[in-house]
């Protein structure tokens, strides 16, 4: 494996300082205009300690320097975006940039989208809040994780975009480590719609304010405040406030923290999944009816296959969502009013006590990778000190304990789990070592009818449609979720810490694969993946450019770091293009 070339310069470690929200946005944009476009296009080029990036349709010329480089492509940029002019290069603002990349996707694509700078502007809004606001960490390492994630995904156009005024965000958002009481309504019994594995899941949500508040004949809905606030003006419920069928019994009762996902809440014993009409990234984040059976659905029929992993992988678990609750008022048609079932409708799933071993910390998975240390769980602070034997050890540890169950699930039971860094919480010990891996959120869990017929048959079409995975999307999600999102994400992290170390870290997951295969057979898939097969990444800055729903986004394909020509060229991972006269 060669080292870097000789004209880059020396690999920098984990920044010291955060970006501003300008060169937060700027380099996002170009994580996804190079992952998505610029690299298929063989306009890009690693030359010289900078990354140049062609725009062809609008016979542009970009360029940043580099941090470090990355066998994925996924570099580390430093400072402002140039492009090149008669004479020399000019900075860009983010704003600039984003014009040249909405200028050359319409080129591109024939496709207009005037939503694309007041999106992006958001996220730029967001992050910039997030930036200046940034109250004092609290002692709760775990809850300072889920609510340190201050500019969102790398590899999303804008990942603090929200259709939501500054004032609601910052009452309610993660990253102003926001912890509010809920809001509460009283329902009658028989308006109230509701499901459960375990009775005690819905139990909790009515222990949730003292019996006496809720008279008898009406049950307990717990609502997201803010959610409240954007329903209160429905027509069906405030008619039937006004008749009392729902009673507003105000806010009150224990504490709840927002999570990474900003509408999942933890307080009282339980996470509480809400619907929320805000669109932040991509989508409206409610919880659809399908999401709510379904939910509950998934954690009773896969019972058996959550066991077996369980019993062979036993520092692996599933946090379940055994219960949903929500209101059910009759539209004009007599059935439930959809917008208000969905949008009062809450998923509760399980405490982390469920699931954790004693004495173990979890700390959310994207704030363990995050680019920057903005908590106490950024791996630079786990591994405080660590030489590179310790960073391999540490990284071989994890590997064990995320990769096999995961790909078991899959092979073994046709189960699709969504492994992103943001669905995993790494559990550590006392020294900071992995020992647990806590996977959550079913509504990212699939089934491949060809090894679940079965359990599909058992569920409503329109429960089991969306469910439904082929074999080669459900491996695409996998491969997605699990080495694209998530392991490349932790890798360049420590790659961070010691950039020579790169090729061992990639070279520790392809053992870590060869050995699941060796042990448990090696389907085609697997073999495939071992061979440098490219991997799938999720094209989110087109799916956003076309206006699709999330669940419709497509895949580009990245070269692969198991490939032998990419671990040969290292650094060398972009066709380089004719620079003219760039310097």
């Amino acid at each position: 494996m060669s080292a870097l070339p000789a004209s880059l310069p020396a690999p920098t470690a984990t920044p010291t300082e955060l970006p501003t929200a300008d060169q937060a946005v700027a380099h996002t944009l170009l994580n996804c205009l190079l992952r998505e476009v610029s690299s298929a296009e063989h306009q890009s080029a690693v030359t010289d300690g900078r990354l140049l990036i062609r725009l062809p349709r609008r016979g542009v010329l970009l360029r940043v320097a580099l941090r470090r480089t990355s066998l994925l492509g996924a570099h580390r940029f430093v400072g402002p975006v140039c492009e090149e002019i008669p004479g020399g290069w000019r900075e860009l603002d983010w704003r600039e940039l984003a014009e040249h990349i909405q200028a050359e996707l319409t080129l591109r694509t024939g496709l207009h989208n005037e939503e694309f700078l007041h999106q992006l502007a958001s996220s730029h809004q967001g992050v910039a809040a997030a930036l200046a606001g940034r109250p004092a960490p609290g002692t709760d390492r775990y809850l300072e994780s889920e609510q340190a994630l201050l500019f969102g995904h790398r590899f999303h156009p804008a990942p603090k975009s929200r259709s939501a005024g500054p004032a609601a965000w910052a009452a309610y958002a993660p990253e102003a480590r926001a912890v509010f009481a809920l809001r509460y309504l009283a329902v009658r019994e028989h308006l109230i719609a509701e499901q459960h594995t375990d009775p005690a899941a819905t139990a909790v949500l009515d222990g949730l304010l003292p019996p006496r508040c809720v008279p008898a004949g009406y049950r307990l809905l717990p609502a997201h405040p803010w959610q409240y606030e954007l329903l209160a003006d429905h027509p069906a419920l405030r008619a039937a406030l006004a008749v009392g069928d729902v009673l507003d019994l105000g806010t009150g009762g224990p504490q709840f923290a927002a999570t990474a996902s900003v509408r999942t809440l933890h307080g009282a014993g339980a996470f509480l999944k809400f619907s929320l009409n805000v669109r932040i990234t991509n989508c409206l984040r409610k919880n659809a009816a399908y999401e709510l059976t379904g939910a509950v659905a998934l954690t009773r029929l896969l019972e058996p296959a959550l066991a077996d992993l369980a019993d062979r992988f036993p520092h692996a678990a599933m946090l379940r969502e055994p219960g949903f609750r929500t209101l059910a008022l009759p539209g004009p048609d007599g059935t439930p009013d959809t917008a208000l079932f969905e949008g009062f409708g809450l998923i509760v799933r399980e405490d982390l006590t469920a699931r954790l071993r004693p004495g173990v910390t979890p700390l959310l998975a994207a704030a363990v990778a995050d680019e920057y240390p903005t908590s106490s769980a950024h791996i630079s602070r786990l591994l405080d000190g660590a030489g590179p034997q310790d960073l391999l050890a540490w990284w071989a540890a994890y590997l064990r304990l995320l990769l096999p169950p995961v790909l078991a699930a899959y092979f073994d039971h046709g189960v699709v789990l969504e492994p992103h860094l943001q669905n995993v919480l790494i559990g550590v010990d006392g020294a900071g070592h992995p020992t647990q891996v806590l996977l959550r959120d079913l509504e990212g869990t699939k089934l491949v009818p060809e090894r679940n017929a079965a359990l599909l048959a058992q569920l409503p079409p329109e429960v089991a449609g969306p469910i439904g995975y082929d074999a080669q999307r459900g491996w695409d999600r996998v491969v997605y979720c699990l080495l694209v999102n998530h392991v490349s994400e932790l890798l360049a992290a420590l790659a961070d810490q010691a950039p020579q170390l790169e090729p061992e870290l990639w070279e520790l997951v392809r053992s870590t694969l060869r050995t699941y295969g060796d042990e448990h057979g090696c389907p085609p898939r697997l073999n495939a993946l071992l061979a440098g097969v490219p991997l799938p990444a999720k094209a989110n800055l087109l799916t956003r450019w076309e206006r699709k729903a999330d669940r419709e986004a497509g895949y580009v394909r990245l070269p692969s770091p198991f490939a032998a020509d990419v671990l040969a060229q290292a650094a060398h991972v972009h066709t380089r293009i004719p620079a003219g006269s760039a310097r």
